[in-house]
């Protein structure tokens, strides 16, 4: 779906996200510029440079949900990273190259789960072979007719007549094998052992990669160990048909196709980037703030990432920032940062209006979460349109008064308005609930007006 055209783009995140038009638009725009830089004439595609986004609002607007559901729209490799996991080279830590090395992994893992599936029927068909092999092993009489047949040393009758014999047997194992009856035999499977985890290191150059070099180096040094069990003949053909299907694949085509999605498609969601944002006052756990700009510039700019898999170029990757800049403005990240973020959207806040919508609306609606839950127990709940109106106003009222978190304060006020519900389902003989405003009022009334009650419930 990497060609959604922008209106289209922004039609399926409405289906989960609940206003934020403009952040939609900027959103789908670059992603629509990824698709027409394909399509430029090669001489000039180099040049293209991606827009970089940064989405400024409160925390619970959105910004998170809105990378979450773009990495299942588009087809383009993603990864979600928080910058205030990062350290500046020198400190103990996640060093920023990691994200890049990170999305990699993913895209080689991804594209390594496509190939294996293209060649799913072939692995089956092998392994359909290899099951029947161990539910009849060749004789090593069959073995020695079938190799001297050249040499002419026993008679050509006698091998045909053993071929035949062995071949109809087969047949009706195969047979008998393909309409699951023989599912719950067992059989004797070399099933390899899980290699031991290795010990990681941290170092300027990033130690994660060295750990899987030492286990690659001692890999072919040691044969693979491997354990005799005895399974049942549905799940060795489970195994062998794994086994069968990674064998197949050529690594070195997936680990080239992985590289160039990641080098010409790959979007990077930089999440919290507000928490290095800010002066350098030499003290505290801010130290490191200013430190960690500058190794992200390189990177956002444009360099080349060294991993296992070979080098990544970050010219053409596409970086999306979110924060909530409370405490600190963008213009307090460095000015080369933000030279490379062109692109800035604020979110806006939410509002009751905002809060019923967000209730009853999206495919994944809260209301119908709660509804789906307590239905595996019987239980059918109806929400009266007061009701919903209610709850989202309380939701706006207690947000006024204490931290502003947005959405995420429906889940509070649905969780303490639906404990008792929650609680009895399974003992309870009604089973039809009504939740009109009286109910809401009811449950909610004390912790809304006491505020320093609300600040620990709510």
């Amino acid at each position: 779906m990497s060609d959604l055209k922008p209106s289209e783009t922004v039609r399926e995140l409405d289906k989960y996200i609940i206003g934020q038009h403009r952040a939609k638009r900027s959103v789908a725009i670059a992603l629509r510029n990824r698709w027409r830089r394909k399509h430029v004439e090669e001489d000039l595609r180099d040049e293209i440079a991606p827009k970089n986004i940064i989405l400024i609002g409160p925390t619970g607007v959105g910004k998170t949900e809105i990378a979450r559901r773009l990495s299942r729209l588009t087809d383009s490799p993603f990864i979600k990273v928080e910058a205030s996991k990062f350290t500046e080279v020198g400190y103990v830590g996640r060093d920023v190259e990691s994200m890049i090395r990170d999305i990699l992994e993913l895209t080689v893992n991804r594209v390594k789960s496509q190939e294996q599936e293209a060649v799913k029927e072939k692995a089956a068909r092998i392994a359909e072979e290899r099951i029947l092999d161990l539910l009849l092993p060749k004789s090593t009489t069959q073995h020695a007719t079938a190799g001297e047949r050249d040499e002419k040393e026993s008679p050509l009758e006698l091998v045909k007549y053993h071929e035949e014999a062995a071949c109809s047997t087969r047949e009706k194992l195969r047979k008998m094998f393909r309409n699951g009856k023989l599912d719950n035999r067992y059989v004797d499977l070399d099933v390899a052992e899980r290699s031991m985890p290795v010990v990681e290191i941290f170092s300027n150059v990033g130690m994660e990669e060295m750990g899987i070099n030492f286990k690659d180096m001692f890999g072919s040094l040691m044969p693979k160990s491997t354990k005799k069990r005895k399974v049942k003949v549905s799940e060795a053909l489970k195994i062998i048909t794994q086994e069968e299907a990674q064998s197949l694949v050529d690594m070195d085509k997936v680990v080239k196709i992985a590289i160039e999605k990641v080098e010409q498609s790959g979007i990077v969601f930089l999440d919290e980037i507000d928490k290095i944002a800010g002066k350098n006052e030499g003290h505290g756990p801010d130290i490191s703030r200013e430190g960690v700009q500058r190794d992200l510039l390189p990177i956002v700019e444009g360099s080349t990432v060294s991993t296992k898999y070979g080098p990544v170029k970050t010219d053409h990757i596409l970086f999306i920032a979110s924060g909530a800049f409370h405490t600190s403005k963008p213009s307090d990240l460095i000015p080369e940062i933000q030279g490379r973020f062109p692109i800035r959207v604020e979110l806006d806040s939410l509002g009751q209006s905002d809060f019923v919508r967000i209730l009853t609306e999206p495919k994944n609606a809260l209301l119908l979460q709660y509804l789906a839950l307590l239905k595996t127990e019987g239980i059918d709940v109806v929400f009266e349109d007061e009701a919903v109106t209610e709850v989202a106003k309380i939701a706006e009222e207690v947000n006024n008064l204490t931290e502003n978190i947005g959405a995420r304060r429906l889940h509070t006020i649905m969780e303490c308005l639906l404990e008792d519900i929650l609680f009895d389902a399974p003992d309870m003989d009604d089973k039809k609930v009504v939740i009109n405003r009286k109910y809401v009022n009811d449950k909610l009334k004390d912790i809304k007006e006491d505020e320093d009650l609300s600040r620990y419930i709510l």
